[in-house]
């Protein structure tokens, strides 16, 4: 079972190669979805970030209000290095049961962790490959005022808040150049399945 981390920047059309993927016969695990589910009303994960953070962050129907702990985390290292602490080791505990759990069901499966912040967080684990979406930041801006109604400010600062783009691909083994048409994108992704099924 080839275990492949798929990594990118916002808006760098991750979700897109993660979907072909899919598409081609991949079990795709989203990181995003994991942190969602460890952050669920009355498990530890929550609790912890309420402790951590006050119960402003908790909306009224006892939830994570996402806004609110986005604006008291982004930009405070120290502040995301702590939400950080209380939701990494769940996300990869989860993700890892579920490794697992598709290796159970298929030992040749294709697994691919779509995850964000691989440089971040997930870079020592032993991936067989990992892969990289990248598009240039002016594009990745661009999506993110067109597509998700963001400022041209807000996009900058949500990029720039991220590692950079020469990190991600000084880690890749494929990168997927998607700043082109959506078919330029799926015919590399195609390419990169016939290389991991063929091996």
């Amino acid at each position: 079972m080839p275990l492949i981390a798929l990594t990118g920047g916002i808006a760098s059309g991750k979700s897109t190669v993660a979907g072909r993927l899919a598409e081609r016969g991949a079990v795709v695990i989203d990181a995003d979805a994991i942190v969602r589910e460890v952050q669920q009303p009355g498990g530890p994960v929550l609790t912890a970030i309420a402790d951590a953070f006050g119960a402003d962050v908790i909306a009224a129907d006892g939830s994570l209000d996402r806004a609110a702990l986005g604006a008291r985390v982004f930009g405070d290292q120290v502040a995301l290095a702590r939400l950080n602490a209380l939701v990494h080791p769940a996300v990869r505990q989860e993700s890892q049961r579920r490794f697992e759990e598709a290796l159970a069901a298929d030992d040749a499966a294709v697994v691919v962790y779509d995850v964000p912040l691989l440089v971040e967080a997930r870079i020592d684990d032993p991936w067989d490959l990992i892969v990289v979406a990248d598009a240039p930041a002016g594009v990745r801006e661009r999506r993110l005022v067109e597509l998700r109604g963001l400022t041209e400010a807000d996009a900058r600062a949500r990029i720039e808040s991220q590692v950079s783009d020469e990190s991600r691909r000084a880690i890749a083994d494929v990168v997927i150049d998607t700043s082109g048409t959506l078919q330029h994108t799926q015919e590399q992704v195609d390419r990169l399945w016939e290389r991991l099924t063929a091996e």
